[in-house]
């Protein structure tokens, strides 16, 4: 197949495509619940009095709230035993209450108080010893630490990481069906993207397809899109000039968008035109090493044995060693859940043993420069048996969607 020859008009392909969404609702008041009861469960284990979450995604993963941080405080505190509370302006109370999926007590501060000496007084209200241990999220901003830190409250605060985590790694089956679906979305949205491509077509007018057909099946939109020809696909993330599509070009396109709080990110890569022995040659490679990965990811194995699977594969194959160029520069994947990339990662040194309800990007890159890059990435989770795809891999470098096949 000669990608793109006799392919469509963007608005032809739009058409294609229709909405993906029916059936999928956001996370309950349930989910919610179970979150914070094994959470507190983990904190009493530990000797954790409370935990703060800060805005962002692990505040959103508790409760519902779905707020960017800033230079303002908006947050919860969850304590080991009773209901949280959350910690916001004044002025936000209202919008706080809205979003909000599990109850508590609103604590608020005016713009001129303190935000930190308010969520001191929150702790002692609580009850809780003034010498006890207290988690931070992790995300939280190191000015909002040291705003703490000066108070000289005799709290003893701790990385809140060791709660959160386990909570957060290992995914529900409402959490699994959600990431499902935006990887489902996404994967029409590159076939649409693939179906459009015509020699002079630049990477802009390609990225704005991509923004309205994630649209299209019922996404607000592209999360984020890298979109990429010839030389500028050995660049992982892209270089910051546009780039106009040729005969013989490597196309590499990675995109996503989100469905209720949960991330799709898929990368494919192929030649617009007929692959010359080269990029057949390392296509094939890229796919083995994928795959590779993949079969190295058992139950109770560490994280990092995946990445070493990947290596040892594209080493055998001349590239390399280890992030020696041509060759693989990077991790071969990373967590995704709520944030696209989020904890743990297949890379070397990560020592958290695979387990159920795990999901991962498994994407062992090939770049060479001056010439091209080859990126497949499909995401994967962990069963009690071993690992499935959600989506799959791209079927080779002449039908990269299967759709001859």
């Amino acid at each position: 197949m000669t990608v793109g020859v006799g392919g469509k008009t963007p608005e032809q392909a739009l058409v294609g495509l229709s909405n993906m969404v029916a059936g999928m609702g956001p996370i309950g008041l349930d989910e919610y619940q179970v979150r914070i009861a094994k959470a507190q469960d983990l904190m009493r284990d530990q000797g954790i009095a409370a935990i703060y979450l800060n805005a962002g995604s692990n505040l959103r993963y508790f409760t519902g709230v779905k707020w960017s941080p800033s230079e303002r405080m908006v947050g919860a505190v969850l304590p080991a035993n009773g209901p949280l509370a959350y910690i916001a302006p004044a002025f936000e109370e209202g919008t706080i209450r809205d979003f909000r999926e599990v109850d508590g007590v609103i604590h608020t501060w005016h713009e001129h108080e303190s935000p930190y000496r308010l969520l001191l007084d929150m702790l002692t209200s609580m009850g809780i010893a003034a010498d006890a241990r207290i988690g931070l999220c992790p995300s939280m901003a190191f000015f909002m630490y040291d705003g703490i830190r000066r108070l000289g409250s005799a709290f003893d605060f701790v990385d809140a990481a060791c709660i959160i985590n386990p909570c957060r790694f290992r995914k529900s089956a409402t959490e699994l069906a959600l990431m499902q679906r935006a990887k489902d979305m996404t994967l029409e949205v590159h076939k649409a993207a693939a179906s459009i491509l015509r020699e002079g077509i630049s990477t802009t007018e390609v990225a704005e397809f991509i923004q309205q057909a994630h649209r299209k099946v019922g996404a607000p939109g592209s999360t984020f899109c890298i979109v990429l020809f010839g030389e500028a696909s050995a660049f992982p993330h892209g270089v910051k000039h546009a780039q106009v599509l040729k005969d013989g070009d490597m196309v590499l396109i990675d995109t996503g968008c989100q469905l209720h709080g949960y991330q799709s990110d898929i990368t494919r890569s192929y030649v617009f035109g007929v692959p010359n022995e080269r990029q057949r040659a390392l296509w094939n490679l890229e796919k083995a090493a994928q795959q590779a990965a993949f079969e190295a990811a058992r139950p109770g194995e560490p994280c990092g044995s995946v990445d070493a699977a990947a290596r040892r594969c594209l080493e055998a194959g001349g590239l390399g060693p280890d992030y020696q160029l041509p060759g693989l520069p990077h991790r071969t994947g990373h967590g995704i859940g709520m944030d696209i990339h989020e904890g743990p990662y297949l890379v070397r040194g990560d020592e958290t043993p695979l387990a159920e309800g795990m999901c991962f990007s498994n994407e062992p890159m090939i770049c060479v420069l001056g010439e091209f890059g080859i990126r497949l990435e499909d995401h994967f989770y962990m069963t009690a048996t071993g690992p499935r795809w959600f989506t799959q891999p791209s079927h080779s470098i002449d039908d990269p969607f299967g759709l001859e096949a």
